[in-house]
């Protein structure tokens, strides 16, 4: 049915995808885009101190950035398969450029407010919710499926890197000039992706029948997750990761002016720091999972996370405060990069459906960042630290046996389960819904296994486009089974056979081939609500 391999194969270099000319210039671009980033976050998380912010204010600079992520990135990742992958990366690469230069003039100009901040920041969001889904859905057009997972991990790091570069870099560059000159970088940083992406000539997508409507692509997004159980527990884990861990982000700002007593470079060096341990993570990672597993190495991961924001929340120096941001860089790279790679082999393309999870990430960020900012407020700072803390704790002793990763790797490629059905409406036509029936022979002996196999066939038709799945015995021949399910229109049927099976479908469909009579096919019938198309004249 699928091939078990807990992990990539063993001959697959980390280094192998960055051979791909394609992968390594936007790698590179993606580099100094990433450095200008971490630059910005370090200038706009500073400024709003400068400009009176407390510890909500303050935390309300990284919801900022996540919240447009967490609204608009289903939809954007639907329309990054409508519009073309690469133009809608275009886009929003333009406009967090945009958003840049508008913050970098009017603090050049002295206009900046919080509110202007806060608005700045969440344009730039925008741009980076249209663009994070389909960066990560070009990965597979990038390199070979079997290095997906170390492009994760050499993604990861390369945000890493730039996490310890960047702060440090902008934190020099604000106690010499003042934030305005993190923001003029940031905006020359993004000219290299924009200048790969242009020159891209990325293979015309093979869609049979057209792009499909944002609405449409929505919802067929959401309904692969709810019957994707593998996937639907990778969501899980991240929420609950995720959720918790956002407070070191948004806080750490508050940390380095309070109890530290840090300025601007101080603060650049307490993010560089979860940057070296991040870079350091990065080169482990793949060889931890491979010796412990997956759910050891993020449950792992979650424990020294958590531990290290216990001890940043009892710290009033900095001397155990910058060996436990190295831990938590490292900590937070081991969970990203499996989690990240984890989600992007249990995908096939022609789904949206990765959008869902940046919309956990982003999601559990936004919710962390402003959560923690209020009981920061409230409680004080070392509560803020302490409970996401210990909740981590938690989260990884009861992840330890349920909501376990998967280990099974499905060779989701397209291939063609059915054949195009028998002529019926035109395929740009939303006639319906559509019922489908499917005849099966089964012999009596082989009853009971072959409603097993079934079971997992109706996943298969629910993740392409099915709803309301029946199997059904005929009472007066018991070797009769009759399959029904229906599609909303003829047009989704018709993308069902031609553009949404893989070679999993294929599979779990001949195991319940394998059952049938010897020399018996499936007999299959396609109904059309009555009142969706006019009655054939008579003859």
């Amino acid at each position: 049915m699928s091939r078990v391999t807990a992990e990539p194969p063993a001959s697959v270099s980390g280094w192998a995808p960055l051979r791909r000319p394609v992968f390594r210039a936007l790698w590179l671009a993606q580099f100094v885009a990433n450095t200008g980033t971490w630059m910005q976050t370090v200038g706009a998380q500073w400024l709003m101190g400068d400009l009176g912010g407390g510890a909500l204010a303050t935390a309300l600079v990284q919801a900022a950035t996540t919240l447009p992520v967490f609204l608009l990135v289903v939809p954007a990742g639907a329309l990054g398969d409508i519009l073309d992958r690469r133009r809608l990366l275009l886009a929003g690469e333009a406009l967090m450029c945009a958003g840049a230069a508008g913050i970098t003039a009017t603090t050049a100009a002295g206009r900046t407010t919080p509110t202007l901040l806060l608005g700045m920041t969440a344009v730039m969001g925008v741009g980076q919710a249209l663009s994070v889904p389909s960066f990560q859905a070009i990965q597979p057009e990038l390199v070979s499926r079997s290095e997906v997972p170390q492009a994760a991990v050499l993604n990861g790091a390369n945000v890493n890197v730039a996490r310890a570069v960047g702060p440090a870099v902008g934190g020099l560059l604000i106690a010499a000039t003042g934030p305005a000159a993190t923001f003029a970088f940031n905006t020359a940083s993004f000219v290299g992706v924009l200048a790969v992406l242009y020159r891209w000539k990325r293979p015309p997508d093979h869609r049979p029948l057209g792009a499909e409507h944002v609405v449409a692509a929505t919802r067929a997004g959401a309904r692969y997750i709810l019957n994707a159980p593998r996937f639907a527990t990778v969501l899980m884990r991240s929420a609950l990761f995720m959720i918790f861990a956002s407070g070191l982000w948004a806080l750490l700002p508050v940390v380095a002016r309070g109890p530290l007593e840090l300025g601007a470079g101080g603060y650049g060096v307490l993010l560089g720091c979860i940057g070296i341990g991040a870079v350091a993570g990065a080169f482990v990672v793949g060889r931890l999972r491979a010796a412990i597993g997956a759910n050891a190495l993020v449950n792992g991961s979650m424990v020294v996370y958590g531990l290290s924001m216990f001890v940043i929340g009892a710290a009033q120096r900095p001397g155990p405060v910058l060996p436990a941001l190295v831990a938590a860089g490292g900590a937070w790279i081991g969970v990203q990069s499996t989690l990240n790679a984890t989600a992007q082999t249990l995908l096939p393309a022609w789904t949206r459906a990765l959008a869902y999870f940046q919309l956990v990430f982003m999601g559990g960020q936004t919710l962390g960042a402003i959560g923690w900012g209020v009981l920061a407020g409230v409680a004080g700072l070392r509560a803020a630290f302490v409970i996401p803390g210990c909740a981590l704790l938690l989260v990884a002793a009861v992840t330890t046996r349920i909501l376990r990763l998967p280990r099974t790797s499905l060779d989701l490629s397209r291939t063609l389960v059915w054949p195009e059905p028998a002529p019926g409406p035109d395929s740009d036509s939303g006639a319906g819904p559509v019922l489908v029936e499917v005849q099966w022979r089964v012999p009596q002996s082989n009853a009971e296994a072959f409603v097993a196999a079934m079971r997992h066939v109706s996943s298969s038709r629910k993740r392409t486009g099915a709803t309301l799945w029946g199997l059904f015995r005929d009472v007066s021949e018991p070797s009769l089974y009759v399959e029904t399910f229906t599609v909303a229109t003829w047009h989704e049927h018709l993308r069902q056979h031609l553009e949404r099976g893989t070679v999993w479908d294929r599979e779990l469909e001949a195991a319940a081939r394998a059952l049938t009579m010897d020399g018996t096919e499936p007999t299959v019938r396609h109904f059309i609500w009555a009142n969706a198309v006019p009655p054939a004249p008579d003859q």
